[in-house]
């Protein structure tokens, strides 16, 4: 049986994160196990882009966002890559297409209390400032938009790559197509089985998204996840300069839907999706096939607001958000094996992902995180009280 000192399960966002973190302190040590491709297009993490914001309407995740800027910094300094891009960015708020919604601290009000508690610069516009500042835009004239300069864009398929090829060169063992079909507590270790053979490990970091009630299927109680199929459309806007990343910010809308933007990046075009507005699925049974109705919501959306961001359609493809009943991370170990890891990102955490490795790191290495992240707990109420009410806001 080949025995190491901790094994990452799934090397995606978080997990390659987390296998980079932790190959630098363990060298060999360390495996990874990707149950697809390095990079497949089945999970989470996919794609050209995400966006990175200090805008944040929580205080746990406020309370992260600045630590993950330099955290990014740390690896972009380590391979000597590019992997964020600060491009502004803009969350608008449709307060007509809002009025009457419940919206709890998801408002320009809930974004400037963090700003103010963290002493974060922002500008706050009204819709005649948003248009003459972006022409692009097209109002009705009832937004209010908050601006914060240091938003961008962090490359995750990029980022992906540079942790996995940062945890190899400090030493880490990395197997592709090696799905694990169960982690079972065993003494004060684990045991990782796959096809292939058997592992043992002091540690177990599970970050396996979607597929996490399976990995953890003979550890415990079943975590109450929702699986949602979400998309994004790619433009292929004739307008390229208007939005290359020095001209047009990264956007988040918030009206009837929440839609975010990105300019130019990745491919020849601009690229539009919708936060929290995807059908249920599960891991195994989901569907590629994008759907016409967020399809056309979409190109509705654009047709209104941004009508030269727009243009044939390069194309549409889905991904994964894999949500707790109050939206929120999991980043803890398993009360009854500490020994075992748990990581869930729940549609929103890539922008911290390489923070977050750091933390898994301190989860696996038995320290205290460096960063508050109790709220975070796999104890919570969220995910032990049945009766706890499931948000998806959309």
């Amino acid at each position: 049986m080949d025995t190491y000192r901790v094994i990452v399960v799934g090397c995606g966002g978080l997990g390659s994160a987390a296998l980079h973190r932790l190959a630098a302190e363990l060298g060999p040590g360390v495996l990874g196990l990707e149950q697809f491709d390095l990079g497949h297009h089945r999970g989470a993490s996919q794609d050209h882009s995400r966006i990175i914001r200090l805008a944040q309407h929580e205080p746990q995740y406020a309370a992260l966002a600045a630590p993950a800027y330099k955290a990014w910094e740390e690896v972009e300094a380590e391979s000597c890559q590019q992997i964020v891009t600060r491009t502004g960015g803009l969350v608008i708020e449709d307060r007509v297409a809002r009025r009457g919604a419940a919206t709890g601290t998801r408002n320009i009000e809930g974004y400037t209390a963090m700003f103010d508690r963290y002493g974060v610069a922002y500008e706050l516009l009204d819709a005649d400032d948003l248009v003459e500042r972006w022409p692009q835009f097209r109002v009705r004239g009832g937004e209010q938009a908050l601006y914060q300069a240091e938003s961008g864009i962090v490359d995750a398929a990029r980022a992906n790559a540079v942790h996995v090829a940062l945890a190899r060169a400090a030493g880490a063992h990395v197997r592709a197509n090696t799905p694990v079909r169960a982690i079972r507590p065993d003494g004060d270790g684990v045991v990782v089985v796959t096809d292939e053979r058997t592992y043992r490990a002091d540690r177990v970091v599970v970050a396996s998204d979607a597929w996490t009630n399976q990995v953890l299927a003979e550890t415990g109680p079943r975590l109450p996840l929702t699986v949602l199929r979400e998309q994004v459309t790619y433009y292929a806007t004739p307008h390229l300069a208007e939005f290359a990343p020095s001209r047009f910010p990264v956007f988040m809308w918030h009206g009837a839907h929440n839609f975010y933007g990105f300019p130019v990046y990745g491919e020849v075009a601009t690229k539009l999706g919708q936060h929290m507005g995807g059908d249920e699925t599960t891991a195994d049974s989901r569907s590629f096939v994008p759907d016409d109705v967020r399809r056309d919501r979409y190109a509705a959306f654009v047709d209104d607001h941004l009508p030269r961001f727009g243009g044939p359609e390069l194309y549409s493809k889905t991904c994964l958000y894999t949500v707790p009943p109050d939206q929120g991370f999991v980043l803890d170990r398993l009360p009854e094996h500490p020994q075992i890891v748990v990581a869930i990102g729940a549609g929103h955490a890539f922008k911290f992902a390489a923070l977050i490795g750091s933390l898994l790191t301190d989860l696996a290495l038995d320290r205290e995180p460096a960063h508050p992240i109790d709220a975070f707990r796999i104890d919570r109420p969220a995910l032990t009280d049945p009766t706890f009410p499931r948000s998806l806001h959309v």
